[in-house]
């Protein structure tokens, strides 16, 4: 069936910045690209202004990455690689009706990929069409400043530097300025927006909270895998007065010239910064790469506590069975006797493998006995303590979710970091290993309308699934999202606290640098 397509009679839109023009495409109006800021290397975002009729039919640029984009494991999460400039502050949408009359909630996606990769539409599972489709909501998706670009403070150096060890989330909250201002003219109501991401994604929801200047600019905010502690990824403190001395002396620069660094090629500054801030980062100084906590940016709310306004913010908060458990198993679980399971448990657990898979069944009944080798833990734990340090709060509602559904690949792997995204945008279709027959739509229509209904209304209740009830300081209920999703309280409590007296500290780089050299060899 041929889908309508409209382009000369869709009418041009006069936003604060200037005058788009967009395009119609199968039930919904779609504008790509769109100028929210403009800003001078390291410093401040600033309105975007143009002449003329700005044509929004192209993604904008994505930022500038450190380091080379190698495809590898497409199956698990596909991606779609972008032309790239440091003048990235773009935003997309997608809804189905045009005017101030519809007042259609609005959903803004914060991208994946720390504070130093990713895009808006990196991933394709990030295109809005059927969120917005089957939704009723305006879906927004934006790119900012990342990595030295974003996040190099360079204060000690000069007024027009402050605050630049931020300039990333600076990005954020003029994008979310810009759409408060003008998403009525896309149908969408400023006053209800939420905010949601994965990943590093996840993490800038939490800061955004975090933000004065973010305050009535969203309202409520959805954290996918993207609670990290200071375990994880702790925030950046002090100064950049080391760093920046070191790179300006790897470029012969004088400091008194640092003005410099705003034009010298950005590869340029790449080199320099890789190859003089690790001695910094051993030494336990501040290297960048991530928001500063200052007067401008709170800090982790699981280091420094949430902010009063935070309180106000209803929040869901989720994670994956297997987060970063990228790498094929060595064996086929479904193959292995329960002896066998045994060997595999023992060579991590010895001693305690009994007791391991005695609480691990209680845990999570069910699941083949060697997951427990992948059960995460890196954000479940953070998540749980971010909701209930939220709920302590007693002012706006925080719901926890665990996703542990098993995709028909590598002897049905179990969910890993990303593999919920299609399920949340409603983009399963797009995704090849998310076609599980009689599995996948059901979850898909559970999750999506939960989501959904948190987005319009603070709850994500849904007549298709049970009783969704709130995080109290004391009680943690978390939808288990799975072939059959129920609600379980505190199930896991005891499970974490074993495996924290036996394993080591869990370290992300490691676990996911071997995840890396996995999947590319």
């Amino acid at each position: 069936m041929v889908k309508e397509f409209r382009y000369d009679d869709v009418p041009v839109l006069e936003t604060t910045g200037g005058k788009l023009k967009g395009y119609f495409y199968d039930g919904e109006y779609i504008f790509k690209g769109i100028p929210y800021a403009d800003a001078d290397r390291f410093q401040m975002p600033r309105q975007a202004k143009w002449e003329g009729i700005k044509d929004a039919c192209s993604y904008g640029f994505v930022c500038p990455l450190m380091e080379k984009d190698t495809p590898s494991a497409e199956l698990m999460v596909p991606h779609r690689y972008w032309p790239q400039d440091e003048h990235c502050q773009n935003l997309n949408i997608w809804t189905k009706a045009l005017g101030s009359e519809r007042k259609m909630p609005v959903v803004v996606w914060l991208h994946g990929g720390g504070y130093w990769a990713g895009s808006s539409i990196e991933q394709v599972a990030y295109d809005g069409f059927n969120m917005c489709m089957n939704g009723d909501v305006v879906v927004v998706s934006i790119n900012h400043r990342l990595n030295i670009l974003g996040y190099l403070d360079l204060s000690p150096f000069g007024e027009k530097y402050k605050n630049s060890g931020n300039a990333g989330h600076a990005d954020m909250v003029a994008a979310l300025k810009w759409i408060h201002e003008n998403i009525a003219l896309f149908g969408g109501d400023p006053e209800n927006v939420t905010i949601f991401g994965q990943s590093g994604g996840g993490m800038k929801v939490a800061d955004l909270m975090q933000i004065a200047d973010a305050d009535g600019l969203f309202h409520k905010g959805l954290i996918m895998s993207g609670v990290g502690d200071e375990k994880v990824l702790p925030s950046c403190k002090g100064d950049g007065r080391a760093i920046v001395t070191e790179i300006l002396k790897e470029l012969s620069i004088p400091e008194e010239q640092v003005e410099k660094l705003e034009t010298i090629p950005y590869y340029e500054l790449v080199k320099a910064y890789a190859k003089v801030s690790p001695a910094i980062a051993k030494e336990g100084g501040y290297i960048g790469g991530g928001p500063l906590a200052n007067d401008y940016y709170k800090g982790s709310p699981l280091e420094y506590g949430f902010r009063e306004h935070a309180f106000e913010i209803p929040i869901m908060v989720g994670s994956v069975f297997g987060e970063f458990s990228f790498m094929p198993a060595k064996y086929d679980k479904n193959q292995l006797n329960s002896e066998q399971m045994k060997e595999v448990i023992r060579d991590v657990y010895g001693e305690y493998t009994d007791e391991m898979i005695s609480l691990f069944k209680e845990a999570y009944p069910g699941k083949n006995l060697t997951d427990l080798l992948l059960v995460d833990r890196a954000m479940r734990q953070p998540s749980k303590r971010l909701a209930k340090l939220h709920a302590r709060g007693g002012k706006a509602c925080a719901y926890l979710y665990d996703f542990i559904l098993e995709f028909p690949m590598q002897h049905n792997k179990i969910a890993w970091h990303c593999s919920d995204i299609p399920f949340f945008f409603h983009n399963t279709e797009l995704v090849e290993v998310c076609q599980i027959p009689d599995v996948s739509e059901k979850l898909e229509g559970q999750i999506f309308g939960a989501f959904m209904s948190f987005a319009k209304t603070g709850r994500p209740g849904s007549g298709e699934l049970p009783c969704w009830e709130a995080v109290t300081p004391d009680v943690e209920p978390t939808m288990i999202f799975d072939r059959e999703c129920v609600v379980r309280y505190n199930f896991d409590d005891k499970l974490y606290e074993k495996i924290d007296s036996i394993l080591p500290p869990f370290n992300l780089m490691e676990m996911t640098a071997d995840s890396e050299n996995a999947v590319q060899h």
